[in-house]
Order: structure tokens, then sequence, then C-alpha cells
């Protein structure tokens, strides 16, 4: 295998399970197994107490065929290479469903960024953006923020592509703060269309969400805007989670209270005596509701987890929370639990990534109103494209989102033909 990386294979397996509802020849599909340019540089970055230190940064464009690369940048002490190629794969089937003129990107440094200080981040910001500067460009490859990474991050990206250019480019970079055009609506676009999917797939299981119960992994932008969201809509939230621990309370937690702890606190832990509802992974996840929103990290729920679920709907916020062997199951069980697949049901960032895109090409802006509009027409096509495909072949959910991404992306390679 190319990159040896559980996440990757898992990706890979996606791929070939998905290959037979791809009509074009095997040999470009061969192609879409491997990435088609893989990056990793040496970033040097001085600290605040003098001393010179080494970080490893990758960037993996998985297909530039469909548009310039797209996806983000992540910092954590366990970004890896494997990691990077799967997500950046995962994008390409993304903008496929979603008809986006963009091929799959994915970057990362491997760091600690809770234990650099701003002039430290900036500088390996700084530092890895001119060492990916012959990669990247406007037409060539998009960051975008991720785990680890915010607005301000995008911001010196984009100053220092800018000042080196020569020339003020703002689509270098998307998810940038709205003062240096950065778009309204992208801040909570991700969470936000995770709800506009829970929307859609209520209605196929004729579940009304007042009054339903929600257990949402993560309290980042996706997973407490997505409990904001849903607590606006009636929802009792009774499970969250974040870095310092998973936590439930059978009668609910009060959603409002919890966010403004969040806006002067790093974590949930101090919240409310929360440590008296801390539980296992486990038991967090396999507790009884009606929608289960995964949204930190990658692999949580494996093949022992899986058969325990007793939730509806599962609505997958973060990438690739499923591993192959819960997939299965879910796959065999789809009658009962509703997935929404992660390309779809976190496809709001991307989406309105693009938007800013656009009109950093354009120096035209929207309304947040327009945004938010544009946003569900188009997340909401892509899911009833995607339903009306698992009913006409009688599959999974997850089966007819990759096979309509990957036929997309497939079909403009086979188009495009091979060169030379």
């Amino acid at each position: 295998m190319f990159i040896e990386s559980p996440f990757f294979r898992q990706a890979l397996d996606q791929l070939i399970s998905v290959a037979e509802y791809v009509d074009v020849p095997a040999g470009t599909i061969e192609r879409l197994k491997i990435p088609k340019r893989t990056i990793t540089v040496s970033v040097p970055v001085r600290l605040d107490n003098g001393e010179t230190r080494m970080f490893l940064g990758t960037r993996v464009q998985h297909c530039l065929t469909s548009g310039p690369g797209k996806g983000g940048l992540r910092y954590g002490p366990h970004v890896d290479q494997g990691e990077v190629a799967a997500l950046a794969m995962l994008m390409s089937w993304k903008c496929g469903l979603l008809h986006l003129p963009f091929g799959g990107a994915k970057g990362g440094i491997q760091c600690d960024p809770t234990t650099m200080s701003i002039g430290e981040l900036e500088r390996m910001t700084r530092r890895f953006t001119e060492e990916m500067m012959p990669f990247i460009g406007p037409n060539v490859d998009v960051m975008a923020p991720d785990m680890g990474t915010n607005e301000q991050i995008m911001a010196w990206i984009y100053d220092t592509y800018s000042m080196t250019m020569g020339a003020n480019c703002p689509q270098i970079v998307t998810g940038k703060p709205v003062a240096v055009f950065g778009t309204l609506g992208r801040k909570t676009a991700t969470g936000a269309g995770v709800v506009y999917t829970i929307e859609e797939a209520a209605k196929e299981k004729n579940l009304r969400l007042v009054d339903a119960t929600a257990i949402i992994q993560g309290f980042g932008n996706v997973g407490a805007v997505a409990a904001r969201n849903l607590h606006e809509r009636g929802c009792r939230i009774t499970g969250v989670a974040d870095v310092s621990g998973h936590y439930f309370r059978k009668e609910g937690f009060d959603v409002p209270a919890l966010l403004a702890h969040m806006e002067s606190n790093p974590t949930l832990e101090n919240y409310d005596c929360i440590t008296s509802d801390r539980v296992t992974l486990e038991e967090f996840f396999t507790q009884r509701c009606d929608v289960l929103v995964p949204a930190a990290l990658e692999r949580q729920i494996d093949g022992e987890i899986a058969p325990k679920l007793r939730c509806r709907i599962l609505a997958e916020g973060a990438n690739g929370p499923c591993t192959t062997e819960a997939d299965l199951f879910l796959r065999e069980h789809s009658e009962d639990i509703f997935v929404i697949p992660d390309i779809l049901c976190n496809a709001g960032g991307v989406i309105v990534s693009y938007f800013e895109w656009v009109q950093g090409i354009q120096m035209y802006f929207w309304t947040g109103d327009e945004v938010d509009s544009r946003l569900q027409q188009l997340l909401r096509r892509a899911f009833a494209s995607t339903l009306g495909m698992a009913k006409k072949n009688n599959v999974d959910m997850r089966t007819a989102a990759l096979a309509l991404g990957v036929h997309k992306v497939a079909e403009e390679k086979f188009m495009r033909g091979l060169y030379p």
C-alpha cells in the first residue's frame, strides 16, 4: 500500500467498495487510489526562549482534476501523512458529491499548538507557508482552518503569500476573518450544515426534533454550533464531550450556559460540577438517543461499539468517525440507524469555503442570509440526490454518497484523458 495507515486503508477500502457503481475504466479508479502529490517539509521555528525547534509539515493533494486542491490545515501532536492523505481523499469525494470545482487536499504540522505562544505559532505558520509556496496558489491549492488552526492562522498565510507575490491575494485561503476578505457564515457553516442534514434525515425517519434527544461528541466549531442549533429547534442535548472527557446527563444540559462557559474556558471540565456526569467513551456513545453526532476525531466508533448504538440518526460531523468494521455493521442495519455520511453531513464548511473563494475572486461580498440560503440549497439538494441513489440501488447512504462523489471525479478524470 502507498501509505501504511489504518485511516488511509479505510479511505481506500471505501473507494474500492463503490467502484462497481462508477462507470469508467478500471484504470481510472487505479489513478484515484494514490494521491497526485505528497509534500513534506521541515519547518524551523525560533522559539521565544531563543532556541530553534524543527517541526514536520505535510500537504497531500489527492486530485487536482476538478480544480485547485481544497482542504484544511490542522495542527496537532499526532498529525501524520496517513491521516492527511485519507482526509485529502475524502475531500475529493465530498467536492464531487457537492459539484464544487475543487479537488481534495489536506495538510498539517506535527506540533502541540496549546503549548505555543502566539508569536511562535505565527512564525511557524509563516515559515510553513514559505516552504509550501511552490505548491499552493488560488488556482493550485487553497487551504482552510481545521483542528488546531483558526481564522487568525489563515490571515497569516494570506499575508505571507500576498507579501511574497507582491499583490493582494485573499483567495489563497478560506476561513479568514471577515475583516480581511473572509465571508459571513464561514465559522458556523460546518455545524449549521450538520443540523440541516439532520433535519432532512428526521423527515425521512418521521422524527420531530422538538423534544428529541441528541448526544454530541466534540464541542468546537462543529459540535458547539450543532448543539446550539439543535437546542434552538427544541432538541434536548443529553451528552456532550471534548478533550476533557465525555459527559452524559439524562435530563439534558443547559446549552446556552455551556456555550457561555466555553467563551472563557478552554474545556467543558469545570462547568457546573460536570465531573459527576463523566462517563466512558463507550458509555457515551451507547446511551439511548434520537440523534448521535460524532463531531470530534476520526475512528471513534469501532466494531465493538457499533452494535451497541441506540440512536435513530447517526450524523457524522467529523471525518471518518466510524471504522470499517463499524461501517459494515451499520450498513447491514441501515433500516434501524439512518447514517448521514461524513462527506455529506459535514460538507457545510467546504461549501461556504467555496463561497468565500468566489467572493475573493470577484471582490463582491454576500450578506449572511445569502450565504446561508445558498448553503442550504446545495446541502439539501445533495442530500436528496444521495437519498435517491440509495433507494434506487437499494444501498446504504454512505455507499450512495461515495458512489456519487467518486463517479463525478472519475468521470472528469476519464474525460480529460491521460497526458501525454
